[in-house]
């Protein structure tokens, strides 16, 4: 597929306009040695000190959904890159746009919100900036948040640690935060409970650190859910993944809810969920331990890394067949995060 001509949304997606974009447009200018990891976070080493930067921008509509808001959302989103980049987070930045017209008492229990997500994390905020576009110019508010963060495990956390043998964790039930705020945005007339998994990662991963449950890779499932992060990783690594579908932890509300719009749960965004690469022998401290962190969590092991290939991704179905899942061309649910 050519590249558009235009911006279209589905190149925010996270799925394959999105990758193109990036590849052949803006690394085409921007290209250095620490872009070019592509990864949550940036790793970069001043003074002796290894640090993560990472940074993020939020327009979910609406901005209140259920089981969270644009503010905690984008305090939690950018602590969890840091998170499964490895880091510490520590000191996060908060930029507003803000729309002539948004009333006050709004943006009160939006600050209310990220101050609260703040301390759950254990992250400050300490810079920021707030800009004002005239009325219809933009919607209501966007959000930017970047974060700095301790880089504070012995050995490296990325692709190029994934191995032959390692299982494939993913830490709860997927595609409740995509749902979530579809659901409320549109007028479906489907009735269905269904909260935003939206939470730090941060505490987790920092007991999984300390354990003896060894990581190799984690990334967090956001835009373009776990199946566009599988496909992700299996390119950036070289190794070809089997994933079992009878294995992946899905809460029947949010499949009855897909199989009525015909959406697939693989590719629905998460903001509280990560993958997890570690060799088998490390797998049960570690799904001990995301099972003792959040009461109810369902932990599994989706799949495993089979070995060196070509970045294939293969799905054992429900019946018993294979079949290979590949990046998903448009924008699923624009504007979820």
């Amino acid at each position: 597929m050519e590249m558009e001509d235009k911006i279209l949304l589905a190149h925010g997606s996270g799925g394959y306009m999105t990758n193109k974009l990036i590849e052949k447009v803006i690394l085409k200018h921007l290209n250095n040695e620490i872009l070019a990891s592509l990864g949550d976070s940036a790793r970069m080493e001043l003074e002796g000190q290894r640090i993560c930067f990472t940074t993020d921008s939020y327009t979910v509509d609406p901005i209140f959904f259920p089981g969270g808001d644009i503010g905690s959302l984008s305090v939690y989103g950018t602590v969890n890159d840091l998170a499964v980049s490895g880091a510490k987070p520590l000191f996060l930045s908060l930029s507003f746009i803000l729309e002539e017209g948004l009333g006050i008492k709004t943006l009160k229990k939006i600050l209310t919100s990220i101050s609260t997500a703040c301390r759950e994390a254990g992250v400050k905020i300490v810079t920021g900036d707030t800009k004002v576009v005239p009325k219809n110019k933009g919607d209501r508010i966007y959000i930017n948040t970047s974060g700095i963060g301790l880089y504070n495990y012995p050995e490296k956390i990325g692709p190029e640690r994934i191995s032959p043998g390692d299982v494939i964790i993913l830490n709860d039930t997927m595609g409740e935060h995509g749902i979530s705020v579809l659901l409320a945005r549109e007028n479906f007339g489907i009735q269905a409970e269904i909260l935003s998994d939206s939470q730090p990662l941060n505490l987790l991963i920092e007991k999984i650190k300390e354990s003896r449950g060894e990581i190799h890779c984690m990334r967090d499932a956001t835009r373009g859910g776990v199946g566009t992060i599988l496909l992700e990783l299996a390119s950036q690594s070289g190794m070809d993944f089997d994933i079992d579908e009878t294995r992946l932890p899905i809460k029947p509300e949010v499949q009855g809810v897909c199989e009525i719009l015909g959406l697939d749960p693989l590719y629905i965004a998460c903001e509280g969920r990560f993958l997890l690469f570690c060799p088998e022998e490390r797998a049960d401290t570690i799904l001990s331990l995301m099972k003792n962190h959040v009461k109810g969590a369902r932990p599994e092991i989706i799949g495993r890394v089979a070995g060196q290939g070509t970045g294939r991704v293969l799905l054992r179905t429900s019946i018993g067949g294979m079949r290979e899942i590949d990046l998903p061309d448009g924008e699923l649910i624009p504007r979820i995060c």
